[in-house]
């Protein structure tokens, strides 16, 4: 390796520093420079000044860029100039310079030398500090929330980068012992509930929430004292979501929605998961949806021997092809174009890759939508799932997962009847395939949620709809909803329904707010937020549970299975092949009402079609679920 300028001036410096090291030695040692005791002196000089160089480009001390100077960079000098002391020493008695070399003299000259080259290597980190200092004070000042090992590496990451506009003028922290404590200069000035002063007096407009172990509690919290500060906060992503745990500050991102839901990281148990899934063939069906291709992505993960994604519209599945190959191009991956209600063509692709495993995710899932088509409902949601089903058990698939909703308790609506018939579907199966159910709530920003639409509606400028002022929905994020779908899968021993932990309900206009905040308006003021009344099929609370099932607690905390619940009368796959066939017959007009009819007689706690009244509310039945979750 040839060296830079930068190179040549560090090895003049190191020769200096060795003249230097050598006479301040024996100047303490004997009170004079050229003492008449170190006999050999000029040709221990001589061959310190060849050696010393040479063993210093060897071991890298020319290579370092000093400006970031460590600890590790001070152990490798370290090692350098001992062994650069013990080279020397060995070559001059070789020479037969053995007499006349005073030991402490060569231990005093090592201790020297080591403050002179770690001394001129640090200059350069010092010098570059200094600057960083100087810089800072002409950007805009920052505080970062957190002041552990992430808002360490922050503070770090903006001192190193002179292209960021902040500058670090505090920590926050609610641990009172690090109050007053400084990290790299920079003091920690109080608790969460002295943003609004400490940015006050500090004149900060913005803060990073460096705490990836947050809880949606913590983050609202500080969220609302930056707020009430009006100071913008962005934030770091949870400990589950950061690449192999490290953290950058590339990943800095703004505060969204979903940190502020105050569910907690969920911890899934990935040996088992794996277990189930590595070496498998997995069909996923409606595998084009957001809840289907995120179970794709995870699954790809996984390792399966094959991968079948089906879903019948031809632009969705062609996209999601493009994502699973760019993503997994070692997987094998057939995405499919199919209806499940063509019971050829499923035949045709189930029994072409007999999977092991099937995630029926294919569902028609928006409730006025289905309110107004109630017979596409029952075709897709209940034929379609008997299809898959009873194919499923024919080809002896080991497990069958179907993806259900909390709308299947008490149902009022249509979407909620047929998803409820689809678990009963499932219960009457039998065969060796294991066949379960698992019931979750909303989620952010799925296709069809509420989400996407107050953005679009915030985006428009307003106004953001809601229905009630009372609404509540149970909400959790796609990822971590397929993960406990695939827990519960992996675990299902045949015939349960899974319930996943949704946390507490949220208010809908809440979420509204907190959305329209998030997006740098003000509720009521920049953007308005209008009542538009519950829309037919919808409750004003979701239920989780019917009250006559049975619970069981899991091996995982956020999970729970009924068995042996509530049921429908008997014999529902014969009924549901006479209501076919009454179809079938029926004139166009009469087809709403032969579903409306069909629901009702098959479940026998359906209360649809109507809106219900205000004060219905679940809350009181669900104490034994909550307890269950704690």
């Amino acid at each position: 390796m040839t060296l830079d300028k930068k190179g040549h001036a560090l090895v003049f410096m190191d020769v200096v520093a060795v003249c230097a090291a050598a006479l301040g030695a024996n100047y303490l040692r004997f009170d004079e420079i050229y003492p008449a005791d170190f006999i050999h002196f000029e040709q221990w000089l001589l061959l310190e000044l060849l050696l010393t160089p040479v063993v210093f480009y060897f071991l890298g001390l020319y290579r370092s860029a000093w400006r970031y100077a460590s600890i590790t960079d001070l152990k490798v000098i370290v090692y350098a100039v001992v062994a650069r002391t013990f080279l020397v020493m060995s070559l001059f008695i070789f020479l037969g310079y053995d007499r006349g070399v005073p030991r402490s003299t060569t231990v005093m000259e090592t201790i020297l030398l080591l403050g002179a080259v770690g001394g001129i290597r640090l200059l350069t980190r010092v010098q570059r500090e200094m600057l960083q200092v100087k810089n800072l004070r002409s950007k805009s000042p920052v505080l970062i929330v957190g002041a552990g090992d992430a808002g360490e590496i922050i503070l770090r990451e903006i001192r190193g980068n002179n292209t960021l506009p902040y500058n670090p003028v505090g920590f926050i922290d609610d641990d009172p012992s690090k109050w007053g404590v400084r990290i790299h200069g920079v003091p920690v000035l109080g608790s969460t509930a002295d943003i609004p002063q400490v940015a006050r007096r500090r004149k900060v407009s913005e803060a990073i929430i460096a705490i990836p172990s947050a809880s949606g509690k913590q983050l609202t919290d500080i969220y609302k004292a930056c707020k009430v500060a009006g100071v913008r906060t962005k934030t770091v992503p949870p400990v589950s979501q950061l690449f192999e745990g490290r953290l950058s500050l590339s990943q800095i991102r703004n505060v969204e929605l979903e940190d502020l839901l105050g569910r907690k990281t969920v911890n899934v148990e990935m040996d088992v998961i794996r277990a189930s899934l590595t070496g498998k063939r997995v069909l996923i069906t409606g595998g084009a949806g957001s809840i289907g291709r995120e179970l794709a992505r995870q699954v790809a993960e996984l390792g399966p021997e094959r991968l079948i994604v089906l879903d019948r519209n031809e632009n969705s599945i062609y996209f999601t092809e493009m994502d699973l190959r760019k993503r997994f191009p070692s997987v094998r991956i057939d995405c499919v174009v199919g209806d499940i209600l063509d019971r050829t063509r499923l035949g045709e692709i189930m029994e072409g890759s007999m999977p092991h495993i099937v995630f029926h995710a294919a569902a028609f899932k928006h409730v006025p939508m289905m309110e107004l088509n109630p017979v596409e409902a029952i075709k897709n949601n209940v034929f379609g799932t008997r299809n898959v089903a009873e194919k499923a058990s024919q080809l002896g698939v080991e497990r069958f997962v179907l993806i259900s909703t909390d709308k299947a308790v008490n149902p009022i609506s249509v979407m909620g009847g047929t998803k409820r018939l689809a678990e009963l579907v499932l219960q009457e199966l039998g065969g060796s395939t294991r066949f379960v159910s698992v019931r979750f709530g909303n989620v952010l920003g799925s296709d069809g949620s509420v989400i996407p639409l107050f953005k679009k509606q915030i985006a428009e400028g307003g106004p953001v709809t809601v229905t009630h002022p009372e609404v509540t929905r149970y909400f959790m994020t796609i990822t971590e909803a397929v993960q406990l779908v695939l827990q519960a899968g992996a675990m299902g021993m045949g015939g349960e329904v899974f319930l996943l932990d949704m946390g507490q309900p949220v208010k809908i206009v809440d979420l509204a707010r907190n959305l329209i905040e998030l997006s740098g308006f003000k509720a009521g003021e920049d953007i308005e937020v209008v009542y538009t009344g519950l829309r037919p099929g919808e409750k004003l609370h979701e239920e989780l549970y019917y009250l006559g099932e049975q619970w069981q607690a899991t091996a995982h905390q956020k999970i729970l299975k009924f068995m042996n619940g509530v049921h429908g009368k008997a014999g529902v796959l014969p009924r549901l092949n006479m209501m076919e066939h009454a179809l079938l017959n029926s004139p166009a007009a009469e087809m709403d009402a032969v579903v409306r009819r069909a629901l009702s007689d098959l479940i026998p706690e359906f209360s649809g079609p109507g809106r219900p009244s205000a004060d219905r509310s679940p809350v009181p039945d669900r104490a034994p679920v909550r307890a269950a979750f704690i």
